[in-house]
């Protein structure tokens, strides 16, 4: 077998180990992990999500399948705090954003960031309270 062969054969092979070691990798991936970074983001989450709290339990906004917060009713939003609604779900969304990305790089894998996202995402529904509303598949459904 000639040289190029085998490089393309064993370049195969690896792909295809990532495919299967990547989620169990994951798995050893701390989560709970801290940095300076990390704790400034989770500060400024916890600092909002008193504002956001009502809009969650008015069905206003509901939790998104890809690990962030979308306005699910605005009619639930008398018109004059609308704009406001949309800027505290803006700025949730960076930083959950921000998030993700901070913990994947503390973990030494930024390609990770999808992954931490995603188990994030089922995190929050599955810490959400009843008669929130989430998206499932892509559809909006109420805990």
């Amino acid at each position: 077998m000639n040289t190029t062969i085998k490089h393309g054969l064993f370049a195969f092979y690896v792909f295809i180990a990532a495919l299967f070691i990547a989620p169990s990798a994951l798995a050893a991936a701390d989560l709970e992990i801290n940095t300076p970074a990390i704790a400034a983001l989770k500060g400024s989450m916890q600092a909002r999500h008193g504002q956001l709290a009502a809009h969650y339990t008015s069905g206003a906004v509901g939790l998104t399948q890809d690990g962030l917060i979308a306005v699910h009713d605005a009619n639930a939003v008398p018109l004059a705090q609308r704009q406001n609604v949309n800027s505290l779900v803006a700025a949730e969304n960076n930083d959950r954003n921000a998030l993700y990305k901070e913990i994947a790089g503390a973990n030494g894998h930024p390609e990770w960031e999808s992954e931490v996202r995603n188990t994030f995402a089922q995190r929050w529904v599955q810490k959400a309270q009843s008669g929130w509303w989430y998206q499932n598949a892509g559809n909006w459904a109420k805990k």
